[in-house]
């Protein structure tokens, strides 16, 4: 069923709330525009499997307010966008999200996993995924999309409805959800960077060469929500850095770097010249701090976090754990330096929560030289065995 109007989206979230739980994903285009532009919004709960057209109904109101509600848990596969979306459209962070990708990582030592590979391990069932490629903002859409569309949501009910029982009964129910918190808060705080912060280079950078980058970036995003395209779209990373290390304050300055004599560069150049002397205005008091280098690991740091990767390994093989979803090698950097140097542990992200309870305690004495490790022998469901040395 595929819903075109704006009342029988009302009545489709009416439902949605009397039922409390609800399967939930979208079919979009990344990179049409400013933004990624929802081309369909797929639902399934215990009595119905529908598609909304977002391009027919008027307003996505009445389904980011459900969303975000405190009573209706909604349940995602690798929802980030989802979430993005709630977040961008209806002005709110989804309170009670479930994802079943981040729930089988923690039931097993892959991910992250496609929803195919997570329905046919749980439920034993293939789903196609030939529609992968699909224009979804093109109309009118083909019944092989719409039933694609459909199975990436129909069985996600099921697949939690199988994963929540085995979490509950292994404990680890809330490990799980503080993940999917943890997912949704990520996704917001993302949502709140200011444009300039994924540049490369920037610790490079002096203060006013910084200020420089800050105010292109600011000017890029501005001119690319106005014209709905991406913002490396109207101007390219490399070049804005490379503008903001040269300050030009004419036109023939700024095209003193080749690649800025395209048309659709030199048609914006007065445009650049304007945010660069608006960066050239800021006092010297008003300058912004430079952006310090992130701190290079010595070899020894290297070294011990490779070792505690080891640990990591063994641990997530002991009790089935995917050790993409644990930690990076940037958290085992974090957690050599934190323990070696006394200092607070609050903001280690491998020693709080679930990963403190499971991990802490073999880090802190890897780190400490109270544990020592030998190769298992070949029967053994490890490759290794660590021991704590005796005092």
């Amino acid at each position: 069923m595929l819903i075109e109007s704006q009342d029988e989206l009302q009545e489709l979230c009416d439902h949605i709330r009397s039922s409390g739980l609800v399967a939930f994903d979208t079919e979009f285009v990344s990179d049409a525009g400013y933004r990624a532009e929802l081309g369909l919004l797929q639902f399934a709960t215990a009595e119905r499997v529908v598609a909304v057209d977002p391009l027919a109904v008027e307003s996505l109101r009445p389904w980011w307010d459900v969303m975000a509600d405190d009573s209706t848990t909604v349940i995602v596969h690798g929802g980030q966008a989802e979430v993005r979306f709630c977040i961008q459209q209806g002005q709110c962070v989804p309170r009670r999200v479930v994802d079943i990708q981040i729930a089988e990582g923690l039931r097993g030592r892959s991910f992250p996993l496609a929803y195919g590979a997570i329905v046919e391990r749980v439920l034993g069932t293939q789903v196609s995924s030939h529609q992968t490629r699909s224009n979804w903002l093109r109309r009118p859409l083909s019944e092989d999309q719409l039933r694609y569309a459909l199975d990436d949501v129909s069985y996600i009910p099921e697949v939690w409805s199988r994963q929540r029982a085995w979490l509950e009964k292994e404990g680890r129910l809330t490990w799980a959800e503080a993940e999917f918190d943890r997912m949704c808060n990520d996704v917001a705080a993302d949502e709140q960077q200011e444009p300039w912060v994924r540049l490369s280079g920037l610790p490079r950078l002096s203060r006013r060469e910084l200020a420089t980058a800050m105010s292109l970036a600011r000017w890029r995003d501005s001119v690319a929500r106005i014209r709905d395209r991406s913002p490396r779209r109207i101007l390219r990373d490399d070049l804005l850095m490379d503008l903001a290390r040269r300050r030009p304050t004419t036109e023939q300055q700024v095209l003193a770097t080749r690649d800025l004599n395209r048309p659709d560069y030199r048609r914006l150049i007065s445009e650049i010249l304007d945010a660069v002397a608006e960066a050239a205005a800021i006092a010297e008091d008003a300058l912004p701090r430079r952006i310090p280098r992130t701190e290079e690991s010595g070899s020894d740091e290297q070294t011990v976090a490779r070792l505690l990767a080891l640990a990591v390994a063994n641990r997530c093989a002991e009790m089935e754990l995917a050790q993409a979803l644990v930690g990076t090698n940037r958290d085992l950097l974090d957690v050599v330096r934190t323990l070696r140097g006394k200092g607070d542990t609050s903001h280690v992200k491998m020693l709080n929560g679930w990963r403190g309870e499971v991990f802490g305690d073999l880090l802190e004495k890897v780190v400490s030289g109270r544990i020592w490790f030998s190769v298992a022998p070949p029967q053994a469901s490890v490759p290794l065995i660590f021991e704590e040395r005796a005092q």
